[in-house]
């Protein structure tokens, strides 16, 4: 990508560009996911009106200089130059046998396109609906599933291949691991679309990628010992500067997008979408990653909407490779337990995890830490900055949990004692977690509720101009998923084991009981 007068002026910034699309920023007004509506104009002329503070505009031509102009009024906002990529050939999958005809198997025509594209390429899926099992993805290509087409899963996991979990090298000295489930190597479904130590692709276009689950197959699945775990709608497994755009990712069997020991990762502007009820259909876990921008990105999903992790404890203890240095921004996150989760998988720890610009509505929690004896002392969480975020009806808009109960022995004594126990190779830690600019309406069950542990107590917590006001007729529900926390509704601030605690214009409004319940902090500022 070739960017020229990218922060010229003001008012635009350009994050993405490929042969026949660019991804930008509006920056000249305040807005989260949404921002005062602008005209985009292309060389000058009008292409179409917006809202969106992160935008597409398609249909370019290869290897040519734009002039992009955001206009307000009918005086330039905003201008940027780009030149597009080049791009060799483009093949389109129905040239390969594939039909389209919702009714025909098209996964050997359609890996036939991906295998057969030569780099710097782009595999077509053109309007139609294309059933499919699973697809494998190889290095320096460009796959566009385009408007009106749908990419649509088969349900049925005698035609998905399934990836060994792990695999001994042949001198016995080392491992591969080509799946994942919830931190630990297991057998697991090929993702839908799968990359292995691939590089340098692109994944984008207005196309829908239809994952098919419902209660009749993949949301009923049982996790049984012995059983390879559901597939992924998108699986990255060490893989390199991979981007993906555009796309609608709807109805996952299981986790939507999993990038696994994956870096230089960009994800522009998608929708994802999965029932309120469906089983663990988060939207976006990057486990072990680094350098990752999630950008203008819509999640209404079952579970988490964006899950950051680092794998359980033989992971973090044998690679020691955290998640770092993901932005998230300008997203939206309607339903979901939780709007931006760090853990409960997170044995290697993460550090700089910034999430900014972004609202949320009606997911159960905003922020939520979730971590627990037993993750290791490699499981330091650091670097966690929470800055310019609107949330609307989140039943607790921040939790920090140190006594997550997940796993079979997490209401053991050991995970669930709030006693202060020794320190070892078991104990996990949180380091600074920063709250600013933050306003929350409407929320239920507690304001902020962290309960770190006595042995090794979060190290900051800063919270500034922050805002909580709670509903008129707030439901009632359990802060945090841990033994011992009590239903409550309108609680305020909650705090347990911290080494420091600073609060710097903090207002609460329509709690009950107490607004500050705070214990076992070294140091505490208020102003």
């Amino acid at each position: 990508m070739t960017v020229m007068g990218e922060n010229s002026g003001t008012g635009i910034r350009i994050l993405f560009a490929e042969a026949r699309s660019l991804v930008f920023q509006v920056t000249d007004a305040e807005g989260d996911y949404e921002t005062e509506a602008y005209e985009v104009r292309v060389n000058g002329a009008h292409r179409f009106t917006s809202c969106k503070t992160i935008e597409t505009i398609y249909d370019l031509k290869p290897d040519t200089l734009y002039r992009i102009g955001i206009m307000r009024g009918g005086s330039c906002s905003g201008e940027a130059r780009i030149c597009t990529k080049k791009e060799f050939v483009v093949l389109n999958v129905r040239d390969f046998g594939a039909r389209g005809d919702g009714v025909t198997d098209d996964t050997l025509s359609i890996q036939a396109a991906i295998l057969t594209c030569p780099p710097e390429s782009r595999v077509l899926v053109p309007a139609g609906t294309f059933r499919f099992t699973s697809l494998f993805l190889k290095s320096n290509i460009t796959l566009e599933i385009s408007r009106d087409a749908v990419l649509s899963a088969i349900p049925d996991s005698g035609r998905i291949p399934v990836l060994p979990g792990r695999i001994d090298s042949c001198d016995g000295k080392g491992e591969f691991l080509a799946a994942s489930w919830e931190g630990e190597p297991r057998d697991s479904y090929a993702g839908l679309l799968t990359g292995m130590y691939v590089e340098n692709v692109v994944i984008c276009g207005q196309g829908v990628l239809e994952g098919n689950a419902d209660f009749t197959n993949w949301w009923t699945y049982e996790k049984l010992k012995g059983t390879p775990a559901r597939p992924r709608m998108l699986f990255l497994n060490h893989c390199k500067n991979v981007v993906v755009q555009g796309i609608t990712v709807r109805n996952a069997p299981a986790w939507n997008l999993h990038p696994y020991f994956s870096e230089h990762l960009g994800f522009y502007d998608l929708h994802i979408e999965s029932p309120e009820a469906s089983s663990n259909t988060d939207g976006l876990n990057p486990e072990s990653c680094r350098d990752v921008e999630i950008a203008g990105v819509f999640f209404s999903v079952g579970d988490d909407c964006i899950a950051v992790k680092s794998g359980k404890l033989y992971m973090g203890k044998t690679y020691r490779t955290p998640s770092r240095d993901i932005l998230i921004h300008n997203c939206l996150m309607e339903k979901g337990h939780g709007g931006v989760t760090i853990g409960s998988e997170i044995g290697a720890g993460v550090d700089n995890i910034v999430i900014r610009n972004c609202r949320f509505v009606n997911t159960d929690r905003g922020l939520r830490v979730k971590t627990r004896r037993g993750r290791g002392k490699d499981s330091y969480l650091q670097g966690i900055v929470f800055d310019g975020v609107k949330m609307e009806g989140v039943l607790t808009p921040f939790v920090i949990n140190c006594f997550y109960f997940c796993d079979p022995d997490g209401k053991s004594e050991y995970v669930s004692s709030k006693e202060k126990l020794p320190v070892d190779q078991r104990t996990p830690g949180v380091g600074e977690v920063v709250i600013r600019n933050v306003i929350c309406r409407d929320c239920h069950v507690a304001g902020v509720y962290v309960y770190g542990l006595p042995e090794s107590p979060v190290e900051h917590i800063l919270m500034e101009n922050v805002r909580i006001a709670f509903a008129e007729n707030a439901l009632e529900g359990t802060a945090a998923m841990m033994s011992g926390c009590e239903k409550c509704s309108r609680k305020g601030i909650f705090i347990r084991n911290a080494k420091r605690v600073t609060m710097r214009n903090v207002e609460l409004r329509g709690y009950e009981g107490e607004a500050l319940d705070i214990a076992a902090v070294d140091e505490w500022e208020r102003m």
